[in-house]
């Protein structure tokens, strides 16, 4: 009889899935590092699970025995019931046995108190080489820290790239992307289902983080105020956003509003963009831009106040992809004029304007200008929807979005 894990190796061409070579190059990297927890974070229902079922595959297909790989969702029926360190040692000590290499998988591994400490336990053991996923940033960071510091590295996981997506959902490029910006990007919301079943579906997945990533973690905090906090935050993605402006228009007090940004942050909802004096060359730590972890929850949570204008979406899709890359992106400031994102990867420096349409002479010249007026000789792109007008402008590529999104620049 076949096991579970080798089901799952020879089950993947049954299943309508993408594979993340991505993310899986990542793992490689680590594999055998037993002094180094793999720790995969990212939101609910972005993909953490299938990616540690992925690599396994992987890892099987690459000779690595079966009953070598220890793998325990700990929100399944079979290990939902361990909530301690000392019930997680007890089932891990039965399961990697007294030698030999075992590569340790924990999934979803914050719904256990005390956690790090079990983990820390592992790889003393010098022959686990370990796996962890979680939905808070924080908590899995801060814990880790405090008891394995410096032997840990973080694989954040994000919704679907656009190519993924095309990947997952063949079809006219134009209409999946307008889906794209609809549905979001989250692997098992498919639109060919229908609008009314996977706005539900969504509604769930965002109750779910509220409730269990969000309120759980604050231990005390109003459901109400807290998704009226969110529902802001999404309806002004892509706006300079500070803690006074949301108090004064959702009546509530500043303390309380941090509180719960910085947990809808640390639950993956949202991201946090924060602006860059470029001249100064330091952080400004006031004002910054939010963006939505998924315009899919976004869309569904703002449902009949969305709006019809696609900007802030494209850029919000932007800046993800942006992230997904690799690059610390933050917002331009350069004198009175504000560049969408200054991209950083490698000491490398990247300047990004999003604009739906430069088809009128005011509109590309008012885009032109905060880049042409950036003195350094670092890459400028202006990313746009139209198909005309694309090219090279004093130095200034304007691209395409769509093509720049499937890397064909």
């Amino acid at each position: 009889m076949k096991t579970i894990l080798t089901a799952i190796a020879s089950s993947f061409h049954m299943r309508k899935e993408v594979i993340r070579e991505g993310y899986l190059d990542k793992l490689r990297s680590g594999k055998d590092l037993t002094d180094v927890v793999k720790v995969v974070t990212g939101m609910r229902r972005v993909g953490k699970s299938t990616l540690l079922d992925q690599y396994i595959a992987s890892l099987i297909s690459g000779g690595v025995d079966p009953k070598d790989i220890v793998k325990m969702n700990l929100e399944t029926f079979e290990f939902g019931d361990i909530d301690t360190s000392d019930k997680l040692d007890r089932t891990l000590l039965e399961r990697i046995g007294e030698g030999g290499r075992k590569y340790v998988f924990l999934d979803e591994i914050q719904n256990v108190g005390g956690w790090e400490r079990s983990v820390s336990r592992l790889i003393n053991t010098g022959r686990c080489d370990v796996y962890v996923t979680g939905s808070n940033s924080k908590l899995l960071s801060s814990e880790l820290a405090t008891h394995i510091a410096g032997r840990f590295v973080e694989i954040a996981v994000l919704p679907l790239s656009f190519p993924e997506y095309l990947e997952l959902h063949p079809g006219d490029a134009e209409r999946r992307f307008s889906e794209y910006l609809r549905f979001g990007a989250l692997p098992e919301v498919d639109p060919s289902r229908g609008e009314e079943f996977c706005r539900a579906q969504l509604t769930g997945i965002f109750n779910t983080v509220l409730v269990d990533d969000v309120l759980a973690r604050l231990g005390t905090g109003d459901a109400n105020t807290l998704r009226s906090v969110a529902r802001f935050l999404y309806g002004n993605i892509g706006n300079i956003t500070n803690t006074d402006m949301v108090a004064k228009a959702l009546r509530i007090g500043p303390v309380t509003v941090n509180r719960y940004v910085g947990k809808l942050e640390e639950a993956f909802l949202i991201h946090r963009a924060e602006r860059y004096d470029i001249i100064g060359k330091r952080i400004l730590k006031t004002n910054a831009k939010i963006y939505a972890s998924d315009l899919g929850l976004r869309n569904t949570v703002l449902v009949g106040a969305e709006g019809t204008d696609i900007s802030r979406p494209l850029e919000n899709v932007v800046y993800l992809e942006l992230l997904r890359r690799g690059y610390a992106v933050r917002i331009g400031s350069y004198r009175d004029r504000e560049i969408d994102f200054t991209a950083v990867r490698n000491g490398r420096v990247e300047y990004y304007q999003v604009c739906l349409s430069m088809m009128s002479p005011e509109t590309r010249e008012r885009e032109l200008r905060p880049l042409s007026s950036v003195g350094d000789n670092f890459p400028k792109t202006i990313l746009t929807a139209d198909r005309l007008g694309l090219g090279t402008e004093s130095g200034i590529e304007v691209v395409n979005v769509m093509d720049w999104l499937a890397g064909v620049e």
